[in-house]
């Protein structure tokens, strides 16, 4: 009988780190014997790894908000799984998990920032995207950074991404009006007619300044950015008085070879007495148990939707990655491991 320690670990490391867009050969697919966990470690075996526009950010080497992925170290993942073998009393074989994981197909955790998936029903896929860490995004970087007020006036970028889809509707929940930035006009058509949207503005076929001037007569109260660029400083140029820019993200920047873009128009800040601030979701680690049962609560009301992307197989895993920044995902990308 084939004991764990002659099973095969499957992952991909980082083999080098990448000038513009990331390259298969960025990273290397190795193999290794399956870990066996030590006193007070499970380990897991992972069914669904998170695919995010951050991961090319851990790649680069550099000062940031974490560490970066080493050479040679495993890809840094979100990812859930399956407790298959435990000597920790909290996990119980079984149990089925979320962590920083990897991208690969069995890990060791001594349960330090995983969180168990309660099992209430939902599609597992789903405590990924708008029940995890994305969800988790959305609601602190809408309520806690943006803090909007019924009424409102509140404008997402990359309006029909994982993040950006979540922001929505909880901007709608909360009694704001609803206007999405997304690319072509499918998925404008997605975040109007599924998501809530109240109006999609696209980017790929309009002139979004002028279109914001049209969508916002009085201005932006609350602009909830996932891009950056010149979509940021369209944005900047319609702010209502005291808005509220949440800096989450900026896919457009990320496989820059020139410097980053910044906002040409961050003097509205001034002129508005507004504010921009980052957010990084890792903050609030404290509190993700009070986002959890907010979210699980309006999701079980039907007045939160979850769409996810999926695509099968961790070889695939380099080429998936990529559909992030050339805008071919449809809400949130997962990759699922045979």
């Amino acid at each position: 009988m084939a004991t764990m320690e002659q099973k095969t670990n499957h992952k991909f490391e980082l083999a080098s780190r990448p000038v513009g867009m990331a390259r298969r050969e960025n990273w290397k697919y190795a193999e290794a014997p399956v870990p066996s966990p030590a006193d007070g470690e499970f380990l897991v075996k992972i069914v669904y790894i998170s695919l995010d526009p951050a991961m090319r950010g851990w790649m680069n080497e550099g000062r940031s908000y974490v560490p970066p992925v080493q050479i040679g170290d495993v890809m840094r993942a979100l990812a859930l799984g399956r407790v298959i073998e435990s000597k920790n009393p909290k996990f119980a074989v079984g149990d089925y998990v979320t962590g920083a994981f990897g991208v690969q197909e069995y890990a060791v955790s001594n349960g330090a920032m995983v969180n168990k998936v309660p099992n209430i029903g939902i599609p597992l896929p789903v405590f990924l995207g708008t029940l995890g860490m994305t969800g988790m995004t959305a609601y602190f970087g809408l309520l806690e950074v943006g803090k909007p007020k019924a009424g409102d006036t509140v404008v997402v970028s990359g309006a029909a991404g994982a993040t950006g889809g979540v922001v929505g509707q909880i901007a709608k929940i909360k009694g704001c009006r609803t206007v999405g930035i997304a690319g072509g006009a499918a998925k404008c058509e997605y975040i109007v007619k599924q998501l809530g949207y109240d109006v999609a503005i696209d980017y790929k076929s309009e002139d979004v300044r002028k279109a914001l001037q049209t969508a916002c007569p009085k201005g932006i109260d609350v602009f909830f950015d996932n891009v950056g660029g010149e979509i940021l400083d369209a944005a900047l140029a319609q702010l209502a008085m005291r808005a509220r820019v949440v800096i989450c993200g900026a896919i457009s920047q990320y496989n820059n070879t020139t410097p980053i873009s910044g906002p040409a128009n961050y003097l509205a800040l001034l002129v508005y007495r507004a504010r921009m601030q980052g957010m990084v979701v890792f903050d609030y680690a404290a509190r993700y148990g009070e986002a959890a049962r907010e979210l699980g609560q309006w999701y079980a009301q039907g007045r939160l939707k979850s769409r996810e992307d999926i695509v099968a197989g961790l070889e695939k895993f380099p080429e998936a990655l990529l559909m992030l920044f050339h805008g071919k995902n449809h809400g949130k990308l997962i990759l699922k491991i045979a």
